[in-house]
């Protein structure tokens, strides 16, 4: 997981492209848009950040750096 690209898609696209995307992924289709990462397993990562942050900062009206704390933040739980 690299936080600038997640920032990346998170200043660029909206959800629904971002959707596109994932579906993409899950589908081993094309993409129609740029999302760094070494391989589609990380790419996938990105997107679903991605998603998860803007979902965030929407619903609980809290800037970029607000959502992805909390990102990592339930990262970190999962992971432990």
């Amino acid at each position: 997981m690299k936080i600038p690209a997640i920032k990346k898609l998170v200043e660029n696209y909206n959800l629904e492209e971002l959707g596109a995307a994932e579906n993409a992924l899950m589908e081993e289709q094309p993409l129609a848009i740029e999302v760094e990462g070494d391989d589609e397993g990380e790419q996938l990562t990105h997107v679903y950040a991605a998603i998860w942050i803007i979902s965030h900062m929407n619903e609980n009206n809290v800037d970029f750096k607000t959502a992805l704390r909390e990102y990592t933040k339930k990262v970190r739980v999962s992971i432990n």
